[in-house]
């Protein structure tokens, strides 16, 4: 996923490796978290770890996409800079990390939360998809290996998204610093005095001033009328 990034979006490693990790700690949650549940029925855990596992990759994918706007809308009410998914300070910040993978915890919590109740309010752990399958290597290979492997890798590319530095972030930033920059950098242009009062001492003006000069000069000639120039006479062909 990452080679597939734009070369001027792409993620440095440690970037990449700071996002990845906490939806790595996300799915460890949710895999423990499956296996307690897969527990609450005698019939066959295998079938009711197999539900929860898709329920996460569908309904919960959507909570968790509901979790992480609404975290950020906090975040960025709060002004809590160290708390955007994505952005770890430069230079990188532990404590950044920490307090983002937090906030991926509790959504996830909350997300799994939501998934028990569906489970429970629709009886799910009464459907048994996997008892046509009698060899019982073949179920845990089913509900261990070959289903997450590729669900997995779908969550993975889809929720990264969600926690990756946002463009519009990115857009933000940029257009902040570049107008701090425009400040800091603004042209600044010198006149000397007319007068020897100053002691030909140089002021500063600003492109602004020199601007609003130049518009209250233009203002005066358009009101101004134009005096009439008097020839001079000449006399002998010599001028007086």
């Amino acid at each position: 996923k990452r080679f597939r990034e734009p070369k001027h979006e792409r993620r440095p490693w440690r970037i990449w490796f700071l996002d990845t990790s906490k939806q790595a700690i996300g799915m460890l949650f949710i895999h423990f978290a499956n296996v307690y549940l897969a527990d609450l029925t005698e019939e066959d855990p295998c079938s009711l770890y197999l539900i929860n596992f898709l329920l996460d990759a569908t309904v919960g994918m959507l909570l968790i996409y509901v979790g992480v706007r609404a975290v950020s809308v906090l975040v960025e009410w709060q002004q809590w800079e160290s708390l955007r998914f994505g952005e770890y300070g430069d230079p990188l910040q532990c404590g950044a990390w920490v307090g983002q993978c937090a906030l991926y915890i509790v959504i996830m919590i909350f997300e799994k939360s939501v998934v028990f109740i569906v489970l429970l309010i629709l009886q799910w752990k009464k459907v048994a998809l996997l008892n046509p399958i009698e060899n019982p290597d073949l179920k845990l290979a089913i509900v261990m290996l070959i289903v997450p492997f590729f669900v997995n890798a779908l969550m993975f590319w889809v929720v990264d998204n969600f926690l990756m530095r946002k463009g519009k972030t990115k857009a933000k930033l940029e257009e902040r610093g570049a107008n701090q920059d425009s400040r800091n950098g603004s042209k600044v242009r010198y006149r000397r005095a007319a007068s020897h009062e100053e002691s030909e001492s140089e002021i500063l003006i600003s492109a602004d001033d020199e601007m609003e000069e130049s518009d209250v000069e233009e203002d005066l000639r358009r009101l101004t009328p134009l005096k009439p120039v008097k020839k001079k006479k000449h006399r002998f062909g010599l001028p007086v």
